[in-house]
């Protein structure tokens, strides 16, 4: 009885084990799914907060509450079973689409780039007019909009992800990515419900007594601005530096080998020649990937202006 009873506590043991690696497993791929992917994390959290820019602070929560909760359906009910079957039925297709969303990753950085230098039309006073008149109405258009720029992002994780476990089973795919999505979401919007209350956090300290946390809160008012700013640049520089970096490494794939080595080269020269080699090195890696990435945008923004979007128009002309 008793040497049944230690070998049960044996095999419940091992199977303990085997749990364990497996959370462990889990664990290390999602991390490293998510350091790829962190560029464009960084890019999303950047771009959110500007959707809840105009409203009432009482809405401002309620609204990330909402595009969080789109952003999570967009990665598990349909990003993450469409990944899933990419994977058993087309793999061969994961390194395109990763590269198709590069292209569109420095598109928009492009963009916005663009639209620093050449600022686009604003609104009509009719626009405007409507959206005074009706707030609810633009803020579901705002939600809306969040929420489609977020599955182009949730898209571009999810397939970074993928193609980090690409060699794992069919339910460890299913587990690393269910994780990353899961994870990445919280992060990315709790990090955007503490930058968009940041303000409301630092008037409502800058009414304190207490002298240092009185000038630590105007110091969050004054600054919450230049922050947001430099938070939208390095979204930017972080689309580029993803979009290119893909584009780049996909090539490769394909045989394409010289933009590969080049950036290998002066990652290497930088590394050598310079102080803290092995940042100076990660760094001229990311530039390098930044400009060809902004190359790549601005070629993408002259065909979708000049060549796409004229044939739409005609389309729905017709």
């Amino acid at each position: 009885m008793a040497s049944g009873l230690f070998a049960l506590l044996d095999d419940i043991a091992g199977i303990a084990k085997v749990a364990a690696a497996s959370v462990d497993d889990v664990v290390a791929q999602a991390t490293k799914a998510g350091t790829k992917a962190a560029g464009i994390v960084i890019d999303d959290a950047a771009v959110t907060p500007r959707y809840a820019v105009g409203f009432a602070a009482s809405r401002e929560l309620p609204i990330i509450w909402k595009i969080a909760l789109g952003s999570l359906k967009n990665k598990l009910l349909f990003l993450l079973p469409g990944a899933l079957i990419l994977a058993l039925v087309a793999p061969w297709l994961i390194t395109p689409l990763l590269m198709m969303g590069g292209v569109y990753l420095c598109y928009e950085g492009a963009e916005k780039i663009v639209e620093q230098v050449v600022p686009h039309a604003a609104a009509t006073p009719a626009e405007a007019g409507k959206a005074a008149l009706d707030p609810k109405l633009l803020e579901e258009q705002k939600i809306a909009g969040a929420i489609k720029t977020d599955f182009i992002l949730s898209a571009e994780i999810m397939a970074i992800t993928l193609s980090t476990v690409s060699t794992a089973s069919f339910q460890m795919q299913a587990i690393v990515l269910a994780v990353v999505g899961i994870g990445i979401t919280a992060l990315v919007y709790g990090a955007v419900a503490l930058i968009v209350k940041a303000d409301d956090v630092g008037l409502a300290l800058a009414q304190r007594r207490f002298a240092p946390v009185r000038w630590f809160g105007r110091a969050l008012v004054v600054g919450m601005p230049h922050f947001l700013t430099a938070l939208g640049a390095v979204g930017t520089a972080a689309m580029l530096w993803v979009g290119g970096g893909i584009i780049i490494h996909g090539l490769e794939e394909f045989g394409l080998t010289m933009l590969g080595h080049a950036s290998h080269d002066i990652d290497a020269a930088a590394g050598r020649w310079l102080p803290l080699g092995g940042i100076v090195e990660w760094l001229a890696g990311a530039a390098f990937s930044a400009i060809f990435g902004l190359v790549v945008g601005g070629v993408a923004i002259v065909v979708m202006h000049y060549a796409v979007e004229p044939v739409l128009k005609r389309v729905r002309g017709a």
